[in-house]
C-alpha cells in the first residue's frame, strides 16, 4: 500500500536486495513478465502523484506458470478483474496487478520475480508454483519481508504463504479415475499421463488415480508416464508411444491436459481407449466434440487470479484472513452433454484462446 501522506508501505517493510536486485530488475525487464496491467515502471506500487492524501493504492505481484498456457491466461483476466471491481468499489482504493509469468514454465525465473516483486515493495504475491521445494526459500523471503503471500493452482505449503486457493488435488486425481473408471465400466488396464515430477500438484493428483483405481477390482494401473517438458507434442509423442508399445491399453487418466493442446494428439489411442483428462480448456474441448475424449474435469481458472487477489486485499486492507488455509473450489465435469455451454466461458476468461 502506498498513501501519499506516508514515505513507505504502512503494510508492508520493503527488503532491499542492493545493487543485485537492481541488476534484477534491469534484466528481467518484460522477459516473460510482462507488467501491461499496471504503470509501475521500475517501481512495485503505482505512483501516487496527483493523489490525495487519502488516495491508497495497493500493488499485488502475480506469477503463474507460464504465459502461453490459457488457464494462466484466465487467471490474469480474474486477477484484473478483481482488482476493477476493488477500485470501483473502495472509495479513494486503488488495486492494481503487476504481471510477472516465465514465457514457459521455469521455477527459477518465478523464484527470481517473488525476490524482485519483494524489492519493489509490493502488497502482496500471488504464485502458482512450479517447483515448490525452490521457491520456498524465495517464497520466505518475502513473508519475512512482510509481504503477504497466496498460492494457487499449485501450493507451497512449507513457505509462510497464509493460504492456498485451487482444487484438492488428490481429489482431482481420484475424481479423473473415477470417471474413467466409469467409462471403462469397472475393467481394463490404465496407463497415467503425468507432468514435471517435481510438481506438488501432479503428484497429488497421480496419488489420487492410484488411490481411486485401488477400489476398483477390475482396473490395473500399468504405470504412470512422466513429460517434464510438458509441451503437447512431447505428451502427445509418449502417449502414441506407450500405446503402440502396450495395445492392451484401454484407458488413459490425464492429469494435465497438455497432449489435448495439439490436433491429431489422440489418433492411434483413442479408437482403442477411453481418455478422460484434467482442463477443459477450449482445444481439449474439441476432443470431447468429436468423441475421443470421453470427460474434462475442470479447475477455478479464472477464480486462481480472481480469488487469490480478493484474499490478498481482505489481509492487507482490512486485517483478515480466510477461513480456511486451504480454500478448495468444486470441480466441472464437460461432458459432451454440456461441452458447447462449457465453452462460452472461454470468451470470457481468453479471448484470445478460441
Amino acid at each position: 500500500m502506498r498513501r501519499k501522506d506516508l514515505p513507505m508501505n504502512t503494510r508492508v517493510m520493503s527488503t532491499i536486495f542492493g545493487l543485485g536486485a537492481m541488476a534484477l530488475l534491469t534484466a528481467c525487464g518484460n522477459q516473460g513478465g510482462d507488467t501491461s496491467s499496471t504503470d509501475s515502471g521500475s517501481s512495485g506500487s503505482a505512483s501516487t502523484s496527483g493523489l490525495s492524501a487519502e488516495d491508497t493504492t495497493y500493488t499485488f505481484g502475480v506469477i503463474a506458470k507460464a504465459q502461453a498456457n490459457p488457464v494462466f491466461q484466465a487467471a490474469r483476466t480474474g486477477a484484473e478483474a478483481a482488482a476493477k471491481e476493488l477500485s470501483e468499489q473502495n472509495d479513494g482504493i486503488t488495486v492494481e496487478i503487476n504481471w510477472r509469468t516465465p514465457a514457459t514454465e521455469d521455477a527459477q525465473k518465478q523464484a527470481e520475480f517473488v525476490e524482485l516483486l519483494t524489492s519493489q515493495g509490493v502488497d502482496g504475491i500471488a504464485i502458482s508454483c512450479s517447483d515448490a521445494n525452490l521457491l520456498t526459500s524465495s517464497l520466505s523471503g518475502a513473508v519475512s519481508s512482510n509481504v503477504p503471500v497466496v498460492t494457487f493452482d499449485s501450493d507451497a505449503a512449507d513457505s509462510g504463504r497464509f493460504a492456498y486457493y485451487g482444487v484438492d488435488d488428490k481429489a482431482a486425481g481420484a475424481k479423473v479415475m473415477e470417471e474413467l473408471a466409469a467409462q471403462m465400466n469397472g475393467q481394463g488396464v490404465v496407463a497415467v499421463l503425468s507432468g514435471n515430477p517435481n510438481s506438488a500438484n501432479l503428484s497429488a493428483r497421480v496419488e489420487g488415480v492410484r488411490e481411486e483405481a485401488a477400489n476398483h477390482e477390475g482396473i490395473e494401473i500399468r504405470d504412470v508416464y512422466y513429460v517434464p517438458t510438458e509441451t503437447a507434442t512431447d505428451m502427445a509423442a509418449k502417449m502414441q508411444q506407450v500405446q503402440t508399445s502396450e495395445p492392451d491399453i484401454t484407458g488413459w487418466a490425464l492429469v494435465g491436459g497438455w497432449p489435448l493442446y495439439t490436433d491429431n494428439a489422440l489418433d492411434g489411442i483413442y479408437e482403442n481407449a477411453k481418455v478422460v483428462s484434467m482442463d477443459p480448456l477450449p482445444l481439449p474441448l474439441d476432443y470431447v466434440k468429436k468423441g475421443q475424449v470421453q470427460v474434462l474435469v475442470g479447475q477455478p481458472y479464472y477464480g486462481w487470479g480472481y480469488e487469490s487477489v480478493m484474499m490478498l486485499f481482505n489481509k492487507v486492507h482490512n486485517g483478515q484472513d480466510p477461513e480456511s488455509e486451504f480454500n478448495y473450489a468444486q470441480f466441472d465435469i464437460v461432458t459432451n452433454e454440456n461441452v458447447d455451454e462449457f465453452a462460452e466461458n472461454w470468451k470470457i476468461w481468453a479471448p484470445g484462446s478460441n
